[in-house]
């Protein structure tokens, strides 16, 4: 298991280990699961999906929404495919959530019905996100305290389950998890200097521009989606829509997507900082010493 920011060099790593153990590069990042976005998730391009087998990329629609249980559900069988033909599961991406489950399993919640989930949504607009997560601290005030004001769809997402179960998400996630993947993780950081992250963040948002990112956005908001949608979060969407509307220039539209990139990778290295519990960590430019001590952790766990 790769985990580590944006930009930070997680899929360089995930190739090589590939390369020489016979892996399969499994996606654990929940925007570079819609087909919609290659080049402003960052997906791996044609060339790398040529020489490394690379499973969950691209599989989802961007009218479909992502959620933990199902990228788990869909892991497991890439996990146990790859495993049946010989070959290693690299799991690798930067959303916590997803990693955690891998590890850990998820609480059974029950789905939340489509009417109260637009309920929820329809509130939280008319509200705003500070009275919205008000009233989720009334049902729940162990969620309502650790999200914020602007995590919309955590926040529809918990305050839809209290409304549709009568208990708290809080409560349901202190049930015996299930569903977690296979085996025994070998948990890598990447996490090299923020200041080298934030470097790769801003020069990558600018490279998006220039090879095709405009392109996607507007064909994204040719479909007329639902704003709601997961797809439509995914960084540099609203500013690249802002710039083709004549609302943004085009340096406003890179330094704003760029910040919030920031942002994501400061929350990210918050996550594996708290959570991620690493075997092995690389702090700086990716070497020969690092493959080498990795196979090493490989060949002690097997």
């Amino acid at each position: 298991m790769i985990a580590g920011p944006t930009a930070a060099g997680k899929s360089a790593l995930a190739m090589t280990l590939a390369a020489r153990i016979d892996g399969v590069i499994i996606n654990a990042d929940s925007m570079q699961l819609y087909r919609d976005l290659r080049i402003l998730t960052a997906r791996p391009d044609e060339q790398d999906e040529a020489q490394i087998p690379h499973r969950l990329y691209g599989v989802l629609d961007a009218a479909e929404r992502a959620s933990v249980a199902r990228w788990l559900d869909l892991v497991a069988v890439e996990a146990t495919a790859a495993r049946k033909a010989g070959r290693m599961p690299i799991i690798i991406g930067g959303t916590g959530m997803y990693l955690q489950a891998a590890w850990d399993g998820i609480a059974a919640i029950p789905a939340v019905p489509d009417d109260i989930h637009t309920a929820c949504i329809t509130e939280l607009a008319q509200t705003g996100g500070s009275a919205f997560r008000a009233a989720l601290g009334r049902h729940d005030p162990v969620t309502a305290d650790r999200l914020f004001d602007g995590d919309s769809q955590r926040l529809v997402r918990a305050m839809g389950v209290v409304r549709a179960t009568g208990r708290p998400i809080s409560a349901w996630q202190q049930d015996p998890h299930q569903g977690a993947v296979d085996g025994t993780a070998l948990k890598i950081a990447v996490v090299p200097p923020r200041e080298q992250v934030y470097q790769a963040i801003n020069a990558r948002f600018a490279g998006m521009m220039e090879s095709g990112a405009i392109a996607e956005v507007e064909a994204l908001a040719a479909r007329k989606l639902d704003p709601g949608l997961p797809v439509m979060k995914a960084i540099g969407v609203r500013e690249i829509i802002a710039m083709q509307q004549g609302k943004l220039d085009r340096a406003d539209a890179i330094e704003r997507a760029s910040r919030d990139s920031r942002h994501y990778a400061k929350r990210q290295l918050t996550w594996l900082r708290n959570n991620y519990n690493a075997d092995y960590s690389i702090d700086s430019q990716l070497s020969e010493r690092n493959i080498e001590e990795i196979f090493s952790y490989l060949s002690l766990s097997t």
